[in-house]
């Protein structure tokens, strides 16, 4: 992987980085930028003296700083426009604050406090961030991308805001999740920051309050008919490929009638997946990986019910149905002990002219049954999956119905935001009596139930998508494939502690999350060998070469050009 020229120093014995602004310039450029912290000798050489006051501060008492102005705020939405402040002004002070409190951060720069941020973006728009692609302008995409100014970019996070989160449709607001994620990248596994590129493929909305909402940022037409939708992905796609050949793009957050449609037609021509789809499969399989570790049972063993049947339901479904496989079920087998439940009630062979593509293949006989409590008593799950974004879905009765059935049930509420959880954690340790492997996919803190603490995990996406990322990016590889996704899920298992697993944990410490992120990108580059989609073979000392390549955010000596 050739490292961005700003950093290709940073390897050297003596690293200086010749730099082109000065003064003011210099000081409003984020990626630049140190504030406080630029040395004397820099203030003299690169015309800053008198611009900032006379103290040097090391970035260490600078995020003390930011972390002590950060925790006098009362309120998230406030929180996360704090931090999007500093990562509008001074970039490597940014990223080294979300490294050195992740776990405290995460929920704030991601989900859930993300959801609220896109709710209200138009409203708190600060600076612009990543590119816009508006529909009506698709013949300008190829001369657009130029417009960028990094030559080399090696992640695109991209989403049309159809389906944010659990929230739906929200435009151009959604632009907050490509900007979430790809700082998730940079933290998680040390992708460079401007090597990275959040995209907004604006096609209009049909939130109809957005529409009227006068600070509203977007195309302010209904949504494109498919006819004219897929014609404008196409257009992005060959834009951003003639730009930048090896890109990986992640698609992200789009409605389940397109997610589908946009990965089969992509995923065999060039390197991108979709995170709502494989990342949250893998993460979620991962999770069932390191229940089972506490139940003494195998996956091939498990009857697994969704409530939920869109894009999350298909692509854990999926990952569930790779790992039996693995233990030696046929893949027929294998999805006659996966469940769904959509909208109309049990997903079942009776339905079949009238269900969604990506529903068929789990379509089973059985009863036309409504009530999540009475599917639960017919299917007996021994895994209750919750990816409906329906808040409360997972009552008392359907908890303790599932506990009469299996002594040890796996009981995941994923939808995000923390308001469209299925069931919160307390409620699942106490309506199963401490019985639930829990697991969630908003943060839950933990719960203290009869003499014993309980540390919910959380099935964080950002423990997948980061090292997959960097795996596909250090080798070059041609495409992604479904092997690297399950391969991800099995090297995450196995970084679970049993120390994790007594507290009822099935994810690592999220401060683990570079080590993770590198362990994932080796399996991945290994993979993707196999399979001979790398075109760089892994090196003999892969995992120690992957860490080397990890950007981690300090100031560098500069000098000018």
């Amino acid at each position: 992987m050739r490292l961005p020229k700003r950093h290709q120093i940073d390897l050297l014995d003596n690293p200086v980085l010749p730099v082109h602004k000065r003064g003011r310039d210099l000081l409003y450029d984020p990626a630049l930028n140190k504030g406080t912290g630029f040395p004397d000798s820099e203030r003299d050489a690169l015309g800053l003296r008198g611009l900032v006051p006379p103290q040097v501060v090391s970035i260490d008492d600078q995020v003390r700083r930011v972390m002590e102005n950060y925790r006098r705020k009362d309120q998230d939405l406030e929180r996360y426009i704090h931090l999007e402040a500093l990562h509008d002004r001074n970039e490597t002070l940014y990223f080294r604050v979300l490294l050195e409190h992740l776990r405290e951060l995460t929920p704030i720069i991601y989900t859930p406090v993300v959801g609220q941020a896109c709710q209200a973006f138009g409203h708190i728009y600060r600076r612009a961030r990543g590119m816009y692609f508006c529909a009506r302008a698709s013949a300008y995409f190829r001369e657009m991308v130029y417009n960028w100014p990094e030559d080399d970019v090696d992640v695109i996070v991209v989403t049309d805001g159809s389906r944010i989160l659990g929230l739906g449709d929200l435009g151009t607001n959604g632009m907050g999740i490509p900007i979430g994620k790809l700082s998730l990248y940079v933290v998680g596994a040390g992708i460079y920051p401007e090597k990275t590129l959040p995209v907004m493929l604006d096609m209009g909305t049909d939130n109809a309050a957005l529409r009227e909402d006068p600070l509203y940022l977007g195309d302010r037409r209904p949504r494109l008919p498919d006819k004219q939708f897929y014609p404008v992905v196409d257009a992005f796609i060959r834009a951003v490929r003639e730009r930048w050949p090896h890109v990986l793009i992640q698609f992200e957050d789009f409605s389940n009638r397109h997610a589908f449609q946009l990965l089969a037609r992509y995923r065999d021509q060039m390197l991108c997946f979709n995170d709502d789809i494989q990342g949250t499969g893998a993460v979620t399989l991962a999770g069932i990986l390191s229940a089972l570790r506490i139940t003494g049972t195998s996956l091939d063993q498990q009857r697994v019910l969704f409530q939920g049947a869109g894009s999350a339901a298909r692509g854990i479904a999926d990952q569930i149905v790779a790992g039996m496989r693995d233990a030696g079920l046929s893949l027929e087998a294998a999805r006659s002990r996966v469940w769904m439940v959509d909208s109309q009630g049990l997903v079942i062979r009776d339905r079949l002219k009238s269900l969604a593509e990506h529903k068929r293949d789990f379509a089973h006989p059985g009863p036309p049954l409504k009530r999540l409590e009475e599917i639960v008593r017919w299917v007996r799950p021994t895994i209750l999956i919750g990816v409906s974004g329906q808040p409360g879905a997972f009552s008392e009765s359907v908890v303790r119905t599932l506990c009469q059935q299996v002594e040890r049930p796996i009981l995941l509420p994923l939808s995000n935001p923390t308001s469209k959880a299925e069931c919160t954690a307390e409620q699942a340790y106490r309506w199963s009596e401490g019985k639930a492997l829990f697991a969630s996919g908003s943060p839950f803190p933990p719960v203290d139930y009869r003499g014993k603490r309980f540390v919910p995990g959380q099935g964080n996406n950002l423990y997948i998508f980061p090292g997959v990322g960097l795996g596909a990016v250090l080798c070059r590889a041609k495409r992604i494939t479904d092997r690297m996704f399950y391969a991800a899920a099995r090297t995450l298992a196995d970084q679970v502690s049993e120390d994790s697993l007594a507290m009822g944990s099935l994810y690592p410490d999220l401060g683990l999350i570079r080590e993770i992120s590198a362990q994932i990108a080796a399996a991945v580059w290994q993979v993707a060998a196999e399979e001979g989609v790398a075109q760089i073979e892994p090196p003999a000392d892969l995992l120690g070469q992957i860490k080397r390549h990890q950007y981690y955010p300090r100031y560098l000596p500069y000098e000018a050009a």
